[in-house]
């Protein structure tokens, strides 16, 4: 008689009684040890993940937002010109055991109020120390002792291919508790450039790109490594759909710890001068037949005047990195301060050379400031000034800086160029100061002004 019988989980066939018994060599191996099964669970990035998230932290910001026209459920609930209070969230992370944290920038950006979550849930009010829109880094400053700190690692080492993790908040409380989100990834590139978008004030280049997911709610976290180190910011990620779709981008941490202490000591950032114009967008296919950036203006009396070089030079490399497009050369000034020196490869005439350019601050930032009606600074235009921020006027009184109050009653903005106050020509900003000087109390005035290289003008009064 033939039987069906399940041995060792397969199905024999056995004649008569008892079945063959497989050899003994063949026998099931016993099952593995709970202590092997625990030492396989912990991998590297269930190492790094318990390294860095204690320093996570969920960045919780209330901002005012004036409702824009025409929106009818506005105008019903809250009445026509109207602002209101809503809520965002990011993430960041501590970098000081006193209560430092990074963030991005566009997390904390017009916050009225700032509270930041560390990860056993305590909430901490916090200040901002400072932010850079350019760069899309903000400070902020908790009060607080011996709290955890994230390592910071280096993002010059990273391999292509080499796991990474992303740690933030992307739901906040929605999740029901404020354990931060960890999730894996490899680093799918170095040195990103991001092509500028309309209405974007961050400049994005030199990225590091991951697939680890990043969404909304990650902005501020770190990118780190498999050691737990910190190598980024996670910052933006191109998608389609508003989630993620394996394209995120984090900002080197190198810049982020720069800008950071920028910020920290002296409330803002000083920026990098060269003084020498590259080609823009519009011929970013040249170096394919160049092999570099072309040169298109050097400033008079700039760093890379005195460094020697031309218009018509080609630059080919900067702090070891090629230059292809003119977002590389952006990559390479962003990342170097006053003081330094920028190594760079040039070209001219089928020679090559290298040229040491010792990097200034911003001609407008050095410049002497001169203040008029309680706010508005302004600084006469020079040679250095005009390359620096593109004015077409020879001469004149560049607004630095004037109070939104001022902005709103006089229709003047940062940037622009003051040419004449009624009949008076205006040559440095001292002129500004006299003309308002002999018409105060005298009824209004027009002042003519150049924006963005065309020329206007605007009446007001002078009290």
């Amino acid at each position: 008689m033939t039987q069906r019988l399940l041995v060792g989980g397969v199905l024999a066939l056995a004649c008569g009684g008892t079945p063959d018994l497989p050899p003994a060599a063949a026998q099931t191996q016993p099952p593995p040890s709970s202590q092997t099964i625990e030492a396989s669970r912990r991998t590297a990035i269930v190492t790094a993940a318990e390294r860095a998230a204690p320093a996570v932290v969920s960045v919780n910001v209330v901002r005012r937002q004036r409702l824009p026209a025409g929106d009818l459920w506005g105008f019903f609930s809250f009445g026509p010109g109207r602002d209101r209070l809503v809520r965002g969230l990011g993430s960041g992370f501590i970098v000081s055991a006193d209560g430092l944290v990074i963030t991005n920038q566009h997390v904390v950006e017009g916050a009225e109020q700032v509270v930041v979550t560390t990860r056993d849930g305590t909430d901490y009010p916090a200040r901002v120390l400072g932010e850079d829109p350019l760069t899309d880094i903000a400070v902020l400053r908790i009060e607080g002792h011996d709290l955890p700190t994230a390592p910071v690692g280096t993002s010059h080492d990273l391999v292509i291919g080499e796991w990474v993790v992303a740690i933030g908040n992307p739901f906040g409380y929605l999740l029901g508790n404020t354990e931060p989100t960890v999730t894996a990834g490899v680093v799918s590139g170095v040195g990103r450039n991001l092509v500028p978008a309309g209405g974007q004030s961050g400049i994005y280049v030199g990225m590091i790109q991951t697939d680890a997911a990043i969404n909304p709610g990650n902005s501020g976290g770190p990118l780190v490594n498999s050691l737990g180190a910190v190598v980024g910011v996670n910052s933006s990620i191109l998608s389609s759909s508003g989630g993620s779709e394996g394209l995120g981008f984090a900002i080197p941490i190198e810049r982020a710890i720069r800008v950071a202490d920028e910020l920290t000591r002296h409330g803002t950032v000083r920026r990098a001068w060269v003084g020498a114009d590259v080609v823009g967008a519009e011929g970013m296919r040249e170096w394919k037949q160049k092999g570099g950036l072309g040169v298109t203006e050097v400033a008079p009396g700039s760093p890379a005047d005195r460094a020697g070089l031309q218009r018509g030079d080609v630059l080919v490399e900067a702090r070891g990195h090629a230059l292809r497009t003119f977002l590389d050369w952006e990559a390479v000034k962003l990342d170097v301060g006053p003081g330094d020196t920028l190594a760079t490869r040039v070209t001219r005439d089928g020679r090559e050379r290298v040229v040491r350019l010792v990097v200034e601050d911003l001609p407008s930032t050095r410049a002497e400031q001169v203040e008029v009606l309680g706010g508005l600074r302004l600084i006469t235009v020079t040679p250095a000034v005009r390359h620096e921020r593109g004015i077409e006027s020879e001469s004149g009184a560049l607004i630095y800086d004037l109070p939104a109050e001022t902005q709103a009653q006089t229709g003047l903005r940062p940037g622009d160029v003051i040419r004449q106050i009624n009949r008076q020509p205006i040559v440095r900003a001292e002129d500004v100061a006299r003309a308002f000087a002999l018409v105060r109390g005298q009824g209004g005035i027009r002042v003519y002004f150049e924006r963005g290289g065309q020329l206007a003008f605007v009446d007001f009064y002078v009290r």
